[in-house]
């Protein structure tokens, strides 16, 4: 599937093309393909067919279905959809069929977008390389002996495959934009409360976040517009009108203070710093102010992360207990039955971070390991305030690096922790940032730069975004 969303839903809307010959092609891409990449835990096939039908009824009536009419939709298996199996691709949810749809996924039906499929993730979207899923890895569609990073893995491989040309993720500390720069396309994390988490499946409360994957940046744009804005069932909801995306991305970057951080320069090897300066010295040629700035409290951002993560982690999983819903394995008593269905139900990773997490909470250890993290915290918020106030965009890496090898670092957690050291900053402090596709690197994978912006920045930074891409050609 070649076309863009825009292009799709504008063909829709104008009746040159039927919802279904555009839900049908999309089918016959995951069937080419799916087997060898893997991007779905669940292809909803009738279920697509049947809103695509549904649309076009609609058009044949001279209603305008909305803004994704007849668009494909890949959504990340930590979404809630009604009725449909949500696994977060572990075996503690099995058979669990959730009575709601999260806020974004009735938003985007209601737009005239077609779920399409639940996407493979890494298990309750803790990793980087989507190794971790009960269900086995998901491949990069542009080499297949590569992960395509996570945990939001299957998403990003979703749209680089051709499978849909929108889908939905997460990030927590950087599960959209490192898989967007290994699979070659636009990843988003909006301004922390810009987007509903409601149905959300909670791995860290106050880090995690709603996103969105698509080919371009426009893309990217027009499924941004349809999902985000206030939600009262969100508490965390930024209750206030959200900004016009589309219309503002040909306004360029003449007079536009870009920094250029050191510090997630120097984490990056060789060919992918190459890659950022160049994409820098673009942003010059079009008009925009570059320079270079240190922020320097982030070099402690992974270690932040990794005990503020776990903890939350900790509290949120333990409603998993084999009683209410999902996986049960019975004991001759409930401390039994919650042991055995806990220890079967969840992989190697998430009961590392359950333990990390647990540690870090205990009594003895709450203000040397989590309170100091939320220190560290708002130091990184601080510095972060401080770069904004002489610039308005921040530019990075994504990754330190292109997309690794399967097993590279499985036997390393720290090394593949350090996949996202330089996206964590931004969760940390809840502010947007995007990966856009800037060439490749000298192995031949992608390569993508990092646009962050202040909180509720989200016009500069994908005006810039748009100038990055139009100077990659």
């Amino acid at each position: 599937m070649t076309r863009l969303a825009g292009e799709i839903a504008a063909a829709v809307r104008g009746g040159e093309q039927s919802a279904r010959q555009v839900v049908e092609e999309c089918l016959s891409a995951i069937a080419d393909r799916e087997p060898e990449v893997h991007a779905f835990n669940l292809v909803l096939e009738d279920e697509a067919l049947a809103s695509a039908d549904a649309i076009d009824r609609r058009v044949a009536a001279g209603d305008d279905p909305g803004p994704l009419a007849g668009v494909p939709v890949a959504v990340k298996d930590n979404l809630c959809t009604r009725g449909v199996p949500t696994t977060c691709s572990s075996r503690i949810l099995q058979g669990w069929r959730p009575p709601y749809d999260a806020t974004v996924v009735e938003r985007i039906t209601s737009a005239g977008g077609v779920i399409v499929g639940k996407t493979n993730l890494d298990e309750f979207a803790m990793g980087s390389s989507t190794e971790n899923s009960a269900f086995g890895p998901t491949k990069n569609p542009l080499e297949a002996s590569r992960v395509p990073g996570g945990s939001s893995g299957g998403s990003a491989a979703a749209v680089a495959a051709g499978f849909a040309p929108l889908a939905l993720g997460s990030d927590t500390g950087g599960s959209i934009r490192q898989p967007a720069a290994f699979c070659g396309v636009v990843g988003v994390k909006p301004t922390y409360g810009m987007v509903s988490r409601y149905g959300l499946v909670a791995f860290a409360s106050s880090l995690d976040q709603v996103g969105l994957l698509g080919a371009t940046v426009t893309d990217a744009a027009l499924l941004q517009e349809v999902i985000h804005g206030h939600d009262p069932m969100d508490s965390t909801s930024i209750p206030q009108p959200p900004p016009v995306l589309c219309d503002r991305l040909a306004d360029g970057v003449e007079g536009v203070r870009v920094g250029v951080v050191r510090e997630l320069v120097e984490e990056a090897n060789s060919d992918v710093a190459g890659r950022l300066r160049a994409a820098a010295a673009a942003l010059g040629d079009a008009g925009a102010k570059v320079d270079d700035v240190s922020v320097r409290a982030l070099a402690y951002g992974v270690s932040a992360y990794y005990l503020i993560a776990p903890a939350e982690c900790s509290s949120n999983l333990a409603r998993y207990d084999g009683v209410r819903y999902g996986l049960r394995l019975p004991g001759p008593d409930i401390i039994s039955t919650y042991g055995a269905t806990r220890a079967h139900g969840f992989g190697p990773e998430v009961k590392r971070r359950i333990m990390l997490g647990t540690y870090a909470l205990s009594a003895g250890y709450y203000d040397a390991y989590y309170g100091q993290a939320q220190r560290v915290r708002t130091l990184i918020i601080r510095d972060f305030e401080a770069a904004y106030e002489d610039f308005d965009v921040l530019l990075s890496p994504t990754a330190p690096s292109t997309a690794f090898r399967f097993g590279a670092k499985t036997e390393d957690p720290l090394s593949m922790y350090l996949s996202d050291v330089c996206t964590i900053p931004s969760n940390l402090a809840g502010d947007p940032a995007m990966s856009v596709p800037y060439g490749t690197g000298d192995d031949g994978l992608p390569v993508g730069v990092q646009v962050m912006a202040p909180a509720l920045g989200e016009v500069v930074m994908y005006r810039v975004a748009k100038a990055i891409e139009a100077s990659c050609g």
